[in-house]
């Protein structure tokens, strides 16, 4: 499923006032990345820090439908039936995606391309298609409608026109690339964000319970939500703007009621992918996946706008501990 736009930025606590920390930024997938490392050498940390940004943009020319020659955008043209090789991490990330499409009974599905084209205009906002187009999409939608073969890292379409996007995966899946990376170069005290809105704590600074951070209200931001310390653990946020409009790949038609979702995993790629299905699962359906899976944790706003002050509910899933919560 496509990032919804408008991502409910995580924002930073204290990360400035940890004694010796080196920051680094980087622009790459639309959005600025930074690495932030705690190590005695800035010179070293430079060096380590530009290692991982060369392969952030090496996996931004595998994994973007918006760079020509991409893996996906070679999968993008496929016709049934053709198949084609691609890299070692384009085919993990598919690998993740299915497996986590199958975690939420669909509810993230990386297919969802042609139905976003449907629905929604390039500003998304929504458009009234026609049934015609409608079944047409839909036909298009769906995580059976490509084979992966492990032996070969080949992916073949089953058939025409299958539309995938990562943006509801790439950026933590890169994250979680770039975490490996620093990990050879021997950095085991590190922070990965894209954009504030998908992060991975590599340890904690010492004397701390974790990385400092702060979730906010993305209508409100002065509204402060929830406070964690992240240690060896990923947080995501997504969110809808007001007026514009997400897709439930299962339903194929828009969800109401949504504003933000947030999720807690022990992996980047897991915690972006789940934020973003988290977006269009009902509540019950977002309890009974923390309740299978206890490393995750999650965090939803809902809204109604059919009344005329518009309400706002929070809710939490997970073993959230009450001293997180404001």
């Amino acid at each position: 499923m496509t990032q919804p736009q408008g991502e409910p930025h995580f924002v930073r606590s204290d990360w400035n006032s940890i004694t010796g920390i080196l920051r680094f930024s980087h622009e790459a997938m639309a959005t600025t990345f930074e690495v932030i490392i705690l190590h005695e050498d800035a010179r070293y940390a430079e060096q380590a820090a530009q290692a991982a940004f060369d392969k952030l943009d090496q996996l931004e020319q595998d994994l973007s439908q918006y760079i020509e020659n991409s893996d996906i955008s070679r999968i993008n043209n496929l016709t049934a039936g053709q198949s084609i090789r691609v890299s070692l991490e384009t085919f993990e990330c598919l690998q993740l995606s299915r497996r986590i499409n199958a975690e939420t009974n669909g509810a993230f599905d990386i297919t969802i391309g042609s139905l976003m084209s449907c629905w929604l205009n390039p500003d998304k906002s929504l458009r009234i298609p026609s049934k015609e187009e409608l079944n047409i999409a839909r036909q298009c939608t769906g995580m059976d409608l490509f084979k992966l073969d492990e032996s070969q890292y080949t992916v073949e379409l089953l058939r025409d026109s299958v539309q995938i996007d990562l943006g509801g995966i790439g950026k933590g899946y890169a994250i979680d690339k770039m975490a490996e990376l620093l990990d050879d170069w021997s950095i085991d005290v590190a922070l990965i964000h894209g954009g504030y809105s998908s992060a991975l704590a590599v340890g904690s600074p010492p004397g701390t319970q974790g990385w400092p951070v702060t979730l906010s209200n993305p209508r409100n931001r002065k509204q402060t939500l929830a406070g964690l310390f992240l240690k060896n653990q990923a947080l995501s946020g997504s969110g809808v703007q007001k007026g514009r409009h997400i897709i439930d790949p299962r339903t194929a038609r828009p969800v109401e009621g949504r504003c933000a979702a947030w999720a807690c995993a022990c992996d980047a790629a897991t915690a972006d992918a789940l934020s973003t299905a988290f977006m269009v699962m009902s509540p019950d359906q977002v309890r009974r996946y923390c309740s299978g899976h206890p490393d995750v944790l999650a965090m939803l706003i809902l809204h109604d706008e059919t009344k005329k002050k518009q309400k706002e509910k929070i809710l939490h899933f997970g073993k959230w501990k009450k001293s997180d919560l404001r």
